[in-house]
């Protein structure tokens, strides 16, 4: 595999390529965005968040990057993608490492409440791919929610025991002469299916991994959804892997079982990626992606819930705020996060005094404080603050407060255990800053 172009998203500037052999298909993967480009007919992208339509901020209408100039424009999209033997890793702009992006993977492992002690990485790619591995669990009991996965399938019999439509022409070769069995089909609705073989499969393959192997049992709730599956897949077989895979490049379609395509896409792109991550799958589009500003927002929220912040953005879309007291239509806005008087806006951004934050953000923040009858705010960015810059500032009018707290997620460590002990003690500072701002 050649060495993917390696740049950081939000990169303005641009990264020079080799436009004689990349053009073609940076141009192909700038041209849609995501939204199109996360298509049935593309198993090996995973993007996230998995739905777009759960989500603000029009995820799905962003580009992966743009080209300007013969250099590679860059959003708020993270990881890695290709297209036939052309790779791009994005890492965060805010990692101060060149080999390995701990940000993305501790945010991950946050979002998706994983127990991860450490970080086996290789290269950018590979890193990317082998995390995949840790959300498998998440994926598993958010889909088993609904119960077992159960599907119609059609299967043949030659017994005496007839309960279904007679087969002739097979009843001919097998039964004749006459033997009193009689060869018929049935259309069953079962557990043990193509969508339950794949999760058996890549249970299996996972319980292999040298270095991942334990992550089917780090906690009970995982450890059971595990043992369910096993039970239902009477008819595994490990050297139908390849047969079971192509059965499920065909997504699920039902409603009801919505969470189980997120978990057949996940699983597909385990069960390749060893193809994937080396380009040599044969799949024209292959990678996983991040939305930065999603995760950054969902990060935080694991921190924050424990100060008693709400997060309304969910697909009920409960805590929002209508902008009109008459109830006429349907418009509402909803804050990052808030609780009694304060309003915080969660911003993957790099402002490190006020000449960075920009006009439109200043207003959004002021409609949520005057919406939520808050006269406290805030944005909350990875950034460390210099020590002088004025961090609050009083606001004119009805009065209140605007402040921009910041984290230091810019930090060399040595491994991803270190990184990991430095993001902890950044996230007691987030909360005793929080509450030495909104004091009283």
């Amino acid at each position: 595999m050649k060495n993917p172009i390696k740049t950081t998203d939000n990169n303005l500037k641009g990264e020079p390529f080799d436009t004689a052999l990349h053009l073609d298909n940076l141009q192909h993967l700038a041209a849609k965005p995501l939204c199109e480009l996360c298509l049935d007919e593309r198993p090996n992208l995973l993007i996230f968040p998995v739905d777009f339509k759960t989500h603000g901020d029009d995820i799905g209408k962003q580009h992966i990057f743009t080209i300007e100039n013969e250099r590679l424009i860059t959003g708020n999209i993270m990881g890695f993608i290709g297209y036939h033997d052309t790779q791009v890793s994005i890492r965060s702009r805010f990692a101060q490492d060149d080999c390995h992006d701990y940000f993305i993977h501790y945010m991950l492992q946050r979002v998706f409440a994983i127990n991860l002690f450490d970080l086996k990485t290789g290269t950018d790619n590979e890193s990317i791919f082998d995390f995949l591995i840790y959300l498998f669990p998440s994926f598993l009991k958010k889909a088993m929610r609904n119960g077992i996965y159960k599907e119609y399938q059609t299967r043949e019999h030659n017994d005496t025991n007839v309960r279904g439509r007679i087969d002739v022409s097979r009843h001919i070769r097998q039964n004749i002469p006459f033997t009193g069995k009689v060869s018929y089909t049935t259309r069953e609705y079962v557990t043990d299916n193509r969508l339950t073989q794949l999760i058996r499969h890549t249970i299996e393959y996972i319980a292999q991994h040298p270095f991942n192997g334990n992550i089917l049992n780090n906690d009970e709730d995982t450890k059971v959804a595990v043992s369910k599956i096993r039970q239902v897949t009477k008819t595994y077989n490990r050297g139908a892997r390849h047969q079971i895979v192509n059965q499920n490049l065909r997504p699920v379609r039902h409603p009801y079982f919505s969470e189980y395509r997120n978990l057949q896409h996940l699983c597909l792109q385990i069960l390749r990626q060893e193809g994937i991550k080396y380009g040599y799958d044969g799949s024209p589009v292959y990678g996983v992606l991040f939305d930065g500003a999603w995760l950054w927002e969902e990060y935080l929220n694991t921190v924050l819930s424990d100060a008693g912040f709400l997060h309304p953005r969910n697909k009920t879309g409960e805590g929002g705020k209508r902008i009109f007291a008459d109830k006429i239509g349907n418009e509402t806005v909803m804050s990052d996060f808030h609780k009694a008087g304060i309003v915080l806006d969660a911003k993957y951004k790099s402002y490190s005094n006020w000449k960075e934050v920009t006009r439109d953000d200043r207003f959004q923040l002021l409609a949520y404080m005057h919406l939520y009858d808050a006269g406290r705010s805030g944005f909350i960015v990875p950034v460390c603050i210099p020590p002088d810059i004025k961090t609050t500032r009083s606001l004119n009018g009805r009065g209140g407060t605007m402040s921009i707290i910041g984290m230091n997620v810019a930090t060399i460590c040595k491994n991803y255990n270190e990184f990991s002990s430095h993001m902890a003690q950044e996230e007691k500072l987030l909360i005793q800053k929080l509450e030495q701002i909104f004091a009283g």
